[in-house]
């Protein structure tokens, strides 16, 4: 096919919404409830979530901008009408689209490793942590104000390496240690058909842990790298795995690949940013993972 005769490629905001259209109608029922007014089908509803994640904006901007956007309704079947921003509102606190999303982004995640399989002899996987803050008061002005920074959203996260999509998501309240976070981020992101079981993981030293090393190793047959953090007086690193992780055996097992979890963080916080919009703790949390999925739509 010639370039003049290929099809022009949609905008990426449309491309979004289409993802999000595709996505949701896989792993949604048309509606709620048979007994709802029926206006709107749930994955139109996620989708606008997830919509208004990619823009950060609040309820009334995003339905001022599909006013607006003709084409953009049109991928998400409201050409006639948009729905009010209440109604976005309560979909929105609703506890399945924290599961939603959740169930979304393993499955991109899952579709990544198998990808990734047929390009490297080995798939890699890194995990990190990072926290989005609950007021657009940057952390820098809170410190200089002289108030303390209590609490924010903490986003456990891990990535396919290669092609940084994300694999698997654990959200809970700052500051935490990562080890308190691992045992659920480690079972999403390990828990995989055998036919896309990453062989390797990379993790910082907020992973160093010898019972983590066991987990991954002992239980699933994964090889982990952490950077380990000598703690005794002699210098020594102590454990059965730990004790390995001396700076050249990282050198040789390419520990540097872990910073591709941190690019994909700082993408995120680029695109999405890094202050939620939302006030109550629940929606705060489904805020978080919805930045998460829209950042990935965005990267597909």
């Amino acid at each position: 096919m010639s370039k003049k005769s290929a099809k022009p490629k949609a905008p990426k905001l449309e491309r979004v919404a289409e993802l999000a259209m595709h996505l949701g109608g896989q792993h949604l029922a048309e509606y709620g409830s048979a007994r709802s007014r029926q206006d709107f089908t749930q994955r139109q509803l996620m989708s606008c979530l997830i919509l208004r994640a990619y823009l950060k904006t609040t309820y009334r901007g995003l339905l001022e901008i599909l006013a607006g956007h003709g084409r953009l309704r049109t991928v998400l079947g409201m050409e006639e009408k948009l729905p009010h921003f209440t109604t976005l509102q309560k979909f929105s606190a609703r506890s399945r689209v924290l599961e939603i999303a959740d169930a979304l982004i393993g499955r991109i995640g899952q579709v990544a490793l198998r990808r990734q399989a047929k390009v490297e002899e080995e798939v890699a996987v890194a995990i990190d942590a990072t926290g989005m803050e609950t007021t657009v008061a940057s952390a820098h002005f809170v410190s200089r104000s002289g108030r303390q920074r209590r609490r924010w959203v903490k986003l456990s996260l891990s990535v396919v390496c290669g092609c940084l999509f994300p694999l698997g998501l654990v959200l809970g309240w700052g500051p935490t240690n990562d080890k308190s976070d691992a045992p659920a981020l480690l079972e999403k992101t390990l828990d995989q058909p055998l036919d896309c079981l990453p062989q390797r993981l990379y993790g910082d030293a907020g992973y160093d842990a010898d019972w983590i090393h066991a987990y991954c190793r002992e239980g699933w047959g994964v090889e982990s790298i952490i950077k380990a953090v000598c703690r005794r007086a002699d210098g020594k690193l102590g454990g059965t795995y730990r004790a390995k992780m001396t700076k050249a055996h990282l050198k040789r097992r390419t520990y540097g690949r872990r910073w591709e979890i941190e690019s994909f963080i700082s993408g995120l916080k680029r695109t999405t940013g890094s202050a939620l919009l939302a006030r109550t703790a629940t929606n705060l949390l489904h805020e978080a993972a919805l930045r998460v999925l829209a950042y990935t739509l965005n990267r597909r």
